[in-house]
């Protein structure tokens, strides 16, 4: 099961309705917070997927069970975008090579659509909390899908004394390997 923070039944409704409903739903959510739509209409994969990327949303993905299509949106304004950079960054390829760890910082829904083979889910607004889990002498390999929340991350865990860490760039919307769909 993927974990959303809200969910929104739009079975039986066809276009324009779930973009419609969605739209509604998405105002009622905070930014960064993930809604879940239910919709049979087939056209609502491609309708739901565009109408994200135009009004500045993240389309994670879809999955489909007993015809009913399950989609996971991200909703997001301009915080979702982040200027913020950070000075050691590693290559994609030289970060899936290499001996450290890759810190995937997505959303547990994110990660659970694909990721990098070995990739430890760690979600940035759980980070504060949970690296205790990482050991400050570590090589940490920090990825999300564009390299502004792993930047973030990077920081983060810098300035609470890690002393190896890397930005990946680019982020996971570059990576054309195999991808893993357990979820951790």
């Amino acid at each position: 099961m993927i974990h959303s923070d809200a969910q929104l039944n739009a079975q039986g409704l066809a276009c324009p309705m779930p973009i419609v409903k969605t739209k509604k739903a998405m105002a009622t959510i905070e930014v960064g917070e993930v809604l879940e739509v239910q919709a049979t209409d087939k056209g609502s994969i491609a309708d739901l997927d565009a109408w994200s990327h135009t009004v500045g949303h993240q389309y994670i993905g879809h999955t489909i069970e007993d015809d009913i299509i399950y989609h996971y949106i991200r909703k997001c304004d301009t915080s979702c975008k982040s200027d913020v950079t950070f000075d050691q960054t590693i290559t994609l390829e030289d970060a899936l090579t290499g001996t450290g760890i890759l810190l995937d910082v997505r959303e547990q829904a994110e990660y659970a659509f694909g990721h990098a083979p070995n990739a430890v889910s760690m979600p940035l607004g759980e980070l504060e909390t949970r690296m205790n889990e990482l050991s400050k002498d570590d090589t940490i390999y920090v990825i999300c899908r564009s390299g502004s929340r792993s930047a973030l991350a990077a920081q983060q865990l810098t300035n609470a004394g890690f002393k190896h860490i890397y930005n990946t760039l680019p982020g996971m919307n570059a990576y054309t390997g195999q991808l893993q769909k357990e979820v951790q």
